[in-house]
C-alpha cells in the first residue's frame, strides 16, 4: 500500500476487496451504538439503519464530501424520548404513537441547527458560543446520563446475570481488547449476553421465522406522518418544549466531534468547508430520520477511533459504509432478531452508555476548565442537574404548565442558559475553599 509523506492511506489505492474491507470495518464501528438507541426507545431497527446510511449521506453532499464522518444514532435524545413517551403514555396513547410525538420533538429540535448555522456564518463561532459555555453544556450532558439511569436498572433487574455479562464484556473488550475487538465493545457485549440468554431458553425466536427476509424498512404507521391524521396540538407542543433544548448540548457535541475529526485528519475542517455547512448536513439528517421514525443522528466518534487506527481518511470509505447500512435495513428478519433481545441485555449495556454520557459531561467540565471557585458557576451548574433530576423523580416527568408539559431537561436547559447570561461573571460573594479559607471572588480593578 503507498501511503503519502505524512504515513496516511490512499484509499483509492489500496483496491477494491482492501476497500470494501475498510468500508465493512466502518459499518461495524457505528453499529452496536447506533442499534442500540431504537432497541432502548422502541424505535425501528431497519429504518434507524436506513436513516444512518442516508443521513451520513446527505451529510458528507452537504459538506462538499470532505468531512470523513459517519451519522449514527445520537444518545442525547434519549432523555428527551423517554420524557415524551412517558407523558404520552399517562394520557392513553400506546407507546407507537408516544414515540411518533416525541419524533415531531426531534424534528423541531433539528431547525436549530439551521439557525446556529446561519448565526456562525454571520457573526463568527466566538460571538455565538459564548452563550453556551462548559459551565451550562456540561452539567445539562451530565444530566441527561442521570435521568436515564432509572430506566436502566428497572431493565438490568430482570435478569441481572445477563447484565452483568454485557457489562462485563463492554469493560473487558474495552480496556485489553487489540484492533478491531477494541473498537467494537458495546457490539461485543450485546453479541455474548444475547448468546447467554438464548442459550438459556430466555429468548422466543417464533416470530423470527415468520418475519421476512427483505421487505420495506419503513412503517408508515411508526411515523409522524400517522399523528397528523389525529393530531393533539398541545401534545406536539409539549414534545418540542421538551427536547427543542436539548439540541444546544448536541450543537456543542457536533463541534467536539468536529474537532476530533480534523485533529485526527490533520485538516480545519471548520474553516473548510465550514462549521455552518455541517451543522446544516447533521441537522438535516436528523430531521429527516426524526419524521420517518428514526433516532436524531449524530456523528460518531467510534469511526473516529477507526480513522486514526487505519490511517484510511478517505471519506469514500465512510460512504461506503453508509450505503451497507442502507442495505441492511432492508432484511427484516435481521430487524426482527435485533428486537428480540432480552431487556436485562439492553439494560446492562445502556447502564454503561447513561454512565459515559454523564462523564462526557464531567470530563468537558473538567477539560475546558470550568472554575468552581466562582459562585456563580456553582449555582448555574447546580441549579442546572437539581431541576432536571428533580422533576424528573419527583412529578410525573415534567411541569405541568396549562395543557402543556414541561421536561426536566427542558426547564434545566432555560435555567441555566438564562442564569448565565444575566449572571455577572463575579458575584463579590465568599465561599470556603477545601482547606477552610475564604476565598474572594470579587474581580480586582
Amino acid at each position: 500500500m503507498n501511503t503519502d509523506n505524512q504515513g496516511v492511506y490512499n484509499a483509492r489505492e489500496l483496491g477494491k476487496p482492501k476497500f470494501v474491507l475498510l468500508g465493512i470495518q466502518h459499518l461495524f464501528a457505528m453499529f452496536g451504538a447506533t442499534i442500540l438507541v431504537p432497541l432502548i426507545t422502541g424505535l425501528d431497527v431497519s429504518a434507524t439503519l436506513l436513516f444512518a446510511g442516508i443521513g451520513t449521506l446527505i451529510f458528507h453532499f452537504v459538506s462538499k464530501l470532505k468531512v470523513p464522518a459517519f451519522l449514527g444514532s445520537s444518545f442525547a435524545f434519549l432523555g428527551g424520548y423517554a420524557s415524551v413517551k412517558q407523558l404520552c403514555v399517562t394520557q392513553g396513547l400506546t407507546d407507537v404513537m408516544a414515540l411518533n410525538y416525541a419524533c415531531i420533538g426531534v424534528a423541531a429540535a433539528s431547525l436549530l441547527y439551521f439557525v446556529m448555522a446561519f448565526l456562525l456564518k454571520m457573526f463568527g463561532t466566538e460571538k455565538v458560543m459564548r452563550f453556551f459555555p462548559p459551565v451550562v453544556t456540561g452539567p445539562m450532558v451530565i444530566a441527561i446520563g442521570l435521568t436515564l439511569s432509572g430506566s436502566a436498572i428497572s431493565n438490568c433487574q430482570q435478569n441481572w446475570l445477563l447484565a452483568v455479562t454485557a457489562i462485563a464484556i463492554v469493560i473487558g473488550t474495552s480496556i485489553w481488547g487489540k484492533g478491531i475487538i477494541k473498537i467494537v465493545p458495546i457490539l461485543l457485549g450485546v453479541l455474548g449476553s444475547y448468546i447467554l440468554a438464548a442459550a438459556m431458553g430466555e429468548v422466543d425466536f417464533t416470530k423470527l421465522g415468520e418475519a421476512a427476509w427483505i421487505g420495506w424498512p419503513v412503517d408508515m404507521e411508526r411515523t409522524t406522518f400517522s399523528v397528523m391524521k389525529d393530531p393533539n396540538f398541545d401534545l406536539i407542543l409539549t414534545s418540542i418544549i421538551a427536547i427543542f433544548p436539548i439540541a444546544f448540548a448536541t450543537i456543542m457535541e457536533h463541534i467536539g466531534d468536529m474537532c476530533a475529526i480534523q485533529s485526527t485528519v490533520g485538516k480545519n475542517f471548520i474553516k473548510d468547508p465550514g462549521l455552518h455547512r455541517t451543522l446544516c448536513g447533521d441537522g438535516l439528517a436528523t430531521f429527516l430520520a426524526s419524521i420517518f421514525g428514526a433516532p436524531a443522528n449524530t456523528t460518531y466518534g467510534e469511526n473516529t477511533g477507526v480513522l486514526n487506527l487505519t490511517k484510511v481518511f478517505d471519506p469514500a470509505v465512510i460512504r461506503l459504509a453508509a450505503c451497507f447500512a442502507i442495505l441492511l435495513s432492508f432484511c427484516l428478519k435481521f430487524a426482527c432478531l435485533i428486537g428480540l433481545m432480552p431487556a436485562a441485555t439492553i439494560g446492562g449495556v445502556s447502564l454503561i452508555l447513561y454512565g459515559m454520557i454523564s462523564a462526557v459531561g464531567v470530563r468537558n467540565l473538567v477539560e475546558t476548565p470550568v472554575d468552581f471557585s466562582s459562585s456563580r458557576n456553582v449555582f448555574v451548574a447546580a441549579l442546572i442537574m437539581v431541576v432536571s433530576i428533580g422533576v424528573q423523580y419527583g412529578t410525573d416527568g415534567g411541569v405541568q404548565i396549562g395543557s402543556v408539559s414541561i421536561s426536566g431537561l427542558a426547564l434545566a436547559a432555560l435555567v441555566g442558559i438564562f442564569l448565565n447570561a444575566i449572571l455577572p461573571d463575579q458575584l463579590g460573594m465568599k465561599v470556603k475553599s477545601f482547606n477552610g479559607k475564604d476565598k474572594s471572588h470579587r474581580k480586582e480593578e
